[in-house]
């Protein structure tokens, strides 16, 4: 698999493809953006297995997503039924949950990576009769946030493109991640750009919010106003996916086609 490495600028082209993908369907990607909002916010209802679950889901829900954009781009109208076509086919619902449990695997160990070295200040948040200082509290969780910030950053390029590379290739687990770990660091700098236009889109988000209660409204009139636009934007991020792995890999994917194709 032979990786294409982009310009800076591409980070938001993707954005803007994947703006150009939700336009073409809106409410079918408004659905999906509704829908996985509904899984989150179902995750709590089990506490810690629940979204340990959610976690394990992930590849599997994006390989959907990135199917369903598949289908836009190729003028298809998305159906209800369409949605969990592409885990009918064995082999990749099979792949797909065996990188789930190692997507979980490598969140878990990287959580308890980034907790350890900072358990005795966590500790010390605690008091003897078992009572919790709040602000020490706080100020502790700092650095193992920020460590497993770091450490997730590699999650992700391991995992970014693997959905993809093994629903859509059929490729063997370890060699989809090891393609998917060259592809972003070949892309680092697209990477970067795509990860801050994010930050900064939903730092506006958040900078929306307060308006809206700096002016008088609510907080449940606020959060109703921006429920809609939060999914809207939420549908856009999972548009965006898919032209980060076409464009890195799709030489490859419209190759496999066309020989798929003369047979």
């Amino acid at each position: 698999m032979q990786a294409a490495i982009l310009p800076f600028s591409a980070g938001w082209q993707w954005i803007n493809d994947g703006m150009r993908l939700f336009r073409r369907q809106p409410m079918a990607m408004f659905f999906w953006s509704l829908v996985t909002g509904l899984l989150i916010s179902l995750t709590y209802i089990i506490p810690l297995f629940g979204q340990m679950a959610l976690i394990a889901a992930m590849p599997s829900l994006t390989f959907i997503v990135l199917n369903a954009c598949r289908n836009i781009e190729n003028g298809r109208q998305i159906m209800p039924g369409m949605w969990l076509e592409p885990l009918r086919d064995t082999q990749a619902r099979k792949g797909l949950f065996r990188l789930g449990l190692a997507y979980l695997a490598a969140c878990l160990l990287g959580g308890f990576a980034a907790t350890v070295p900072f358990l005795d200040t966590l500790m010390a948040a605690v008091d003897a009769e078992g009572q919790i200082d709040a602000q020490a509290l706080a100020q502790a969780v700092q650095g193992p946030f920020i460590t497993f910030g770091i450490i997730y950053v590699l999650i992700s390029a391991l995992f970014w493109h693997a959905p993809a590379l093994m629903g859509w290739h059929g490729i063997k687990m370890s060699q989809a991640l090891f393609f998917s770990m060259v592809a972003c660091w070949r892309n680092k700098w697209p990477f970067l750009l795509y990860g801050a236009s994010w930050g900064g889109i939903f730092f506006a988000m958040q900078f929306l919010d307060g308006i809206l209660t700096g002016i008088g409204l609510s907080e449940g009139v606020a959060q109703l106003v921006m429920t809609p636009v939060n999914l809207l934007v939420a549908a856009v991020l999972y548009c965006s996916f898919y032209p980060t792995y076409m464009s890195v890999f799709g030489n490859n994917y419209r190759q496999e086609i066309a020989a798929n194709g003369a047979h």
